[in-house]
């Protein structure tokens, strides 16, 4: 078991608590543990079983294309919320989509499949989203018809979202989860442009997005590699939502790598860390691959604070491939080519994410720093999350050249003042509920 140990804060003028020793939750950490390799083998197995899941596929075929892949998994999330205690619910939210000229030919009915865990708590509006996208595609994305297996891209994301949903409707969480896999990837992110779109009009809370995209394969062609023990979580540094009103803090206080996205990067590594034994998170600044996107880019979009999870070494022989062998060498993205334990583990740091961010209070409102005087120690000040009940409240620390937050000190007022300069250190606030789950963190902004 990993443990983080922290140190309570030397406070001047307020009250602090001593040592504070990081555990896992036990219901998180029996959650984790039942994520079953054989589970997500099955999954993969079952939607590689439709020949193709293309989003120019068939919707109307009960044993071929994407209409009966979305309607499986439909069958599966409905299947999940019999032990759910009537929190789970599930539909396909369908719309038709107009043929673009460009990888829409004729219109579709587009179609993403979506579960929603509703939240214990009335007043906690608060909606977490995990993310892999169901449709599969050739080398020809036009094309339907031919074989188009999509075991790891995106089966291995899609079956990660069932197996969080499998799990976690048997429990109950403060906050909703959704789970989703969405349609239209590999036609340009038209599935989750629908949803952030409507989430938008409509105004969900929407915290945080975990999408995964091959997720599921241990190694790389060229290089070589082999590596089951690392995971990227991509995430952008400048905020594309409003950049131009967010600009001018940005550049003065230094945040360029502070935003929602990179805060929830962060968060997955500390906390996928914590929880799954033989995994290193590798946080990577960039939004997605070079020449490629994926379905968190839409949220990003929408000012919601969405990261890419993907494996550490992609093999392109297995991706955008027809199933073919050529000079000895096997083309195409079949299941034979994946690592179902590397899979389990993947699928393990988003459970842990998702249930101790819906575990968790809101983050603390109105976070502030003192910038009154010149001083070499530091004050914040803030108030109570606006969901879900704090117990007390980590203020963080990190040197502005480290990646990771460095430091957690805890305290229950609603202020700190610890003996390190505003100038040479980066700060940030997390709420933590009685069970020790923590909040997203919040930078300060300078107040007087």
């Amino acid at each position: 078991m990993k443990k983080l140990i922290f140190i309570g804060a030397v406070c001047i003028g307020c009250a602090c608590d001593g040592q504070t020793i990081v555990n896992r939750d036990p219901e998180i950490e029996r959650m984790v543990k039942e994520v079953n390799a054989d589970s997500l083998q099955a999954y993969i197995k079952a939607m590689v079983s439709f020949k193709t899941r293309s989003t120019v596929s068939s919707t109307t075929d009960s044993r071929a294309g994407i209409g009966a892949a979305r309607n499986w998994v439909l069958a599966k999330f409905n299947q999940f919320a019999v032990g759910s205690a009537g929190r789970l619910s599930a539909f396909v939210d369908t719309t038709i989509y107009v043929a673009d000229g460009n990888r829409v030919k004729s219109n579709i009915n587009l179609g993403n499949t979506v579960a929603t865990l509703k939240g214990t708590d009335p007043n906690d509006n608060r909606i977490f989203i995990i993310s892999g996208h169901l449709d599969s595609r050739r080398t020809d994305v036009l094309d339907g018809v031919g074989e188009a297996p999509g075991a790891n891209d995106d089966g291995s994301g899609s079956a990660a979202v069932l197996e969080c949903a499998r799990i976690m409707s048997r429990h109950a969480f403060p906050a909703t989860i959704i789970f989703v896999t969405v349609s239209g990837e590999e036609q340009g992110l038209l599935g989750s442009t629908y949803m952030a779109k409507k989430a938008k009009a409509a105004n969900w809370n929407i915290a945080a997005v975990l999408n995964n995209d091959i997720i599921g394969s241990n190694n790389s062609n060229q290089t070589h590699i082999i590596d089951n023990t690392r995971v990227r979580v991509f995430s952008e540094g400048l905020p594309a939502y409003e950049l131009d009103k967010q600009s001018k803090t940005i550049r003065q206080l230094g945040l360029e790598n502070d935003g929602k996205a990179r805060q929830l990067a962060r968060y997955v590594k500390e906390t996928g860390e914590r929880y799954v034994d033989n995994l290193t998170v590798m946080m990577v600044y960039r939004p997605d691959r070079f020449l490629r996107g994926g379905d968190h880019i839409p949220y990003v979009d929408n000012g919601y604070a969405a990261v890419r999870i993907t494996e550490m070494n992609e093999n392109f022989n297995h991706q955008h491939q027809d199933v073919r062998t050529e000079n000895g060498v096997v083309y195409g993205d079949l299941p034979e080519f994946m690592d179902f334990e590397y899979l389990r583990r993947n699928t393990g740091v988003n459970l842990a994410v998702l249930a101790n961010l819906a575990k968790a209070p809101g983050v603390p409102v109105d976070v502030a720093i003192e910038v009154r005087n010149l001083t070499n120690s530091t004050l914040l000040r803030w108030k109570a999350p606006v969901n879900g009940v704090s117990k007390g409240y980590f203020v963080l620390v990190r040197e502005t050249t480290s990646a990771v937050w460095q430091k957690k000190f805890y305290t229950t007022a609603m202020e700190m003042e610890l003996p390190f300069s505003k100038d040479n250190y980066f700060f940030a606030v997390q709420a933590v509920s009685e069970g020790g789950s923590e909040s997203l963190p919040v930078v300060p902004v300078p107040g007087r």
